[in-house]
């Protein structure tokens, strides 16, 4: 299946539903980014901020660039002028610099409270008591807008499992909002579901899908 094939297929997938597509387009070079735009694909997500960097220039600036990988704070000023959302914010100090350089560059900057929902040590995240301290901490940021959450599912067949970590991402969603978000009506964001369980996660209730290797393969072409 091509590019666009792919893209087509995710479309039909998403109509009806209140989710997007993020096309992952980690180690797949700009052609093949180009390829997915021309098919009318938008959303794309690195998990890089070098890669991420290395691309921008050479694609279509209406991209709306998530960075859906760790982000160290010292890297964060080198993508604040053009990083449309940051999926993966995992503490108080991330942020606060997030909120930093977006001043700097006169924006506002989308980001997703990353949970850790896997039963894999080597996934980052919040606990919801840490997600609810930051946000304590944190008060008012006028250059960032908290839009949502994110967790990565174990790798693993499991459906009931996956479905077990999906239902407690979108539990600690509706607990922030109610708490936290009620008037804000821009937090809406719950970003979950990957190439091979996406199903799983939009029924229970994804809104951003993140798919990469059912778009572009497993490795470049």
């Amino acid at each position: 299946m091509s590019i666009a094939q792919s893209i087509a297929h995710f479309q039909r997938e998403l109509a009806g539903t209140a989710a997007r597509l993020v096309a992952v387009s980690k180690i797949h070079p700009p052609e093949r980014i180009q390829e997915a735009y021309d098919a009318g694909q938008r959303l794309f997500g690195e998990n890089r901020v070098q890669e991420l960097l290395s691309k921008h220039p050479a694609l279509p600036a209406d991209i709306e660039w998530h960075l859906i990988g760790h982000l160290q704070t010292n890297k964060v000023k080198q993508i604040a002028g053009f990083v449309h959302t940051i999926q993966s914010v995992d503490s108080l100090r991330l942020l606060q610099e997030i909120d930093k350089h977006a001043a700097r560059h006169q924006r506002r900057i989308r980001v997703l409270l990353q949970f850790h929902i896997a039963r894999e040590d080597t996934k980052f995240g919040l606990s919801l008591p840490e997600a609810e301290e930051l946000l304590r901490e944190a008060g008012p940021l006028e250059h960032v807008q908290v839009a949502g959450v994110m967790g990565i599912a174990t790798n693993t067949d499991d459906q009931a499992q996956l479905r077990r970590e999906f239902t407690a991402l979108r539990t600690y969603f509706e607990h922030l909002r109610q708490h936290f978000f009620a008037h804000d009506e821009n937090f809406r964001e719950i970003s979950m579901g990957m190439s091979g369980d996406y199903r799983l996660a939009l029924a229970e209730g994804s809104t951003l899908i993140r798919v990469g290797s059912a778009i572009f393969g497993s490795r470049p072409a």
